[in-house]
Formats: C-alpha cells, sequence, structure tokens
C-alpha cells in the first residue's frame, strides 16, 4: 500500500510540473512530424509499391522507424524526468523524513520507479495512438504494432531504473540527468566499439539496442525481455542498497 501512496504521489508531483507537460509536448511534437512523414512517403511511392512483388506493408515502413526514433527522443527525455527522484530529495533534506517514516527503502524506491512508469505509460499511449490511428484508413499488422510497443515499454522500463540509480547517488539534479544520459548513452552504443575485437560478444549483448531491434521486426524472445527484466533489477537493487547505506550511515 504504502508503495502505491509514494507512486501517486510522485506522478501527481509529476503532473503538477510544467517540465512534465513541455516533455510530454514536445515528444509528441517531434515524433507527430515524424509520424506524418513516414506517411507521406507511402503516399509518394504508392504506384511503385503496388508494382513490387513483396513490397513492405505500410506497418512496416512506418512502425520500425517511429519507435526506433521514439526510444532515441526518450533516451534524451528519461534523465530530466529521473533526475529529481532521489537527488532533488536529498538536496531539500526531505529524504530524511522518508528515512523516519514507517516505509522500507525497497517501499521507496519501487514506489518512486512506479511514479515515473505511469508518466512513461501515458507517454507510450500517446505514441501508439499514432500508428493506430492507421486502422481508421486500412489495415495494419497488429503484431508489429504491439511487438514494438512492448519493446519500448521494456526500455523505457530500463531508461527510468538507470535513471533512478543515479539519481539515489547523487544530491544535484542537473548531475544525476547528465550522468544518467551518458549510462544510457553508453548502453545503447555498447557495442560500436566492439566490432572484431576480443570480448565483442559481451559487449553486444549488454548492449540495449540489440534487445530492442527484434521487437521492432515483430519477433518476441524471451532473452531480449528477460535481458532487459535483470537490468531493471540490478539497478533497483543497487538504489535500495545506496539508501539503506545511507540510512544506516546517517
Amino acid at each position: 500500500m504504502m508503495i502505491l501512496t509514494i507512486a501517486w504521489r510522485e506522478l501527481r508531483s509529476l503532473f503538477l510540473s510544467p517540465l512534465a507537460w513541455t516533455i510530454l509536448a514536445v515528444v509528441q511534437l517531434i515524433l507527430g512530424f515524424l509520424f506524418l512523414a513516414r506517411i507521406e512517403i507511402v503516399q509518394i511511392y504508392a504506384a511503385q509499391l503496388a508494382a513490387m512483388e513483396e513490397a513492405p506493408g505500410v506497418t512496416q515502413i512506418i512502425v520500425p522507424e517511429l519507435l526506433s526514433t521514439a526510444a532515441i527522443v526518450l533516451l534524451l527525455v528519461v534523465p530530466l524526468l529521473t533526475m529529481r527522484l532521489l537527488a532533488e530529495e536529498r538536496r531539500n533534506r526531505t529524504l530524511t523524513l522518508l528515512y523516519s517514516a514507517p516505509v522500507t527503502m525497497t517501499e521507496i524506491v519501487l514506489g518512486k520507479y512506479l511514479g515515473v512508469l505511469g508518466f512513461l505509460g501515458v507517454v507510450l499511449l500517446c505514441i501508439g495512438l499514432m500508428p493506430l490511428s492507421l486502422l481508421a484508413g486500412g489495415a495494419l499488422d497488429l503484431g508489429l504494432v504491439f511487438s514494438g510497443l512492448l519493446g519500448l515499454a521494456l526500455v523505457l522500463a530500463s531508461f527510468a531504473a538507470v535513471g533512478l540509480c543515479v539519481s539515489a547517488f547523487t544530491q544535484h539534479p542537473a548531475v544525476a540527468a547528465i550522468a544518467t544520459f551518458g549510462a544510457l548513452l553508453l548502453f545503447w552504443i555498447l557495442d560500436w566499439s566492439g566490432q572484431g575485437a576480443q570480448g565483442a560478444g559481451v559487449l553486444a549483448y549488454l548492449s540495449l539496442f540489440n534487445h530492442y531491434r527484434p521487437f521492432l521486426e515483430g519477433l518476441f524472445d524471451s532473452a531480449d525481455a528477460l535481458y532487459h527484466l535483470l537490468l531493471i533489477a540490478t539497478f533497483l537493487v543497487l538504489s535500495v542498497r545506496r539508501l539503506d547505506a545511507e540510512r544506516l550511515g546517517g
């Protein structure tokens, strides 16, 4: 129950801040422009696509590109959402109040995590409505759409877990935002420098993008989903351990 209380408090504070609404508007503006641009491409090359024997469908042309770009845009955005989760509480000296409250460190971490996930869920819903709106004028490969959205949901959950963990280790929100962006970018491009080098397989496995790409192709692999779940669990546990150490040290 305390987890849900903390999550609701966090989600409410997000929607009461202009930052969250600005982020929501900017993300929809950028992705809406890309979505309309992809539709225009379909219209321009409609005749050529109709003449091809194995032409890609509307879903294949629009959805993977839209969701791939959405992940990159949100990689820039999520650090702005997570930077204040614990860093601002520590800077304002309100974190000590949570320590003295009848809640565990796990409840604090999970509550704040679910709060930011709630906001990201709204963002994901708005993104998902874009390709689904095409159902009004034709058919879609719903399997590809929902596979891509599931992959994006897992990616966002991983982004949030990393951001929360970084926020737990500093009292400066700006530092948390920059460090989170750096960590997420590293996870995203981790295998770029490993091509042909020893240990390239390990770097490729740790790359976030490599575990997101199959979802964009309409493929669900439990190994990819497990990667995201393990990543989330690892950073949430690190966050709990950090708060426990701080409380005992204080």
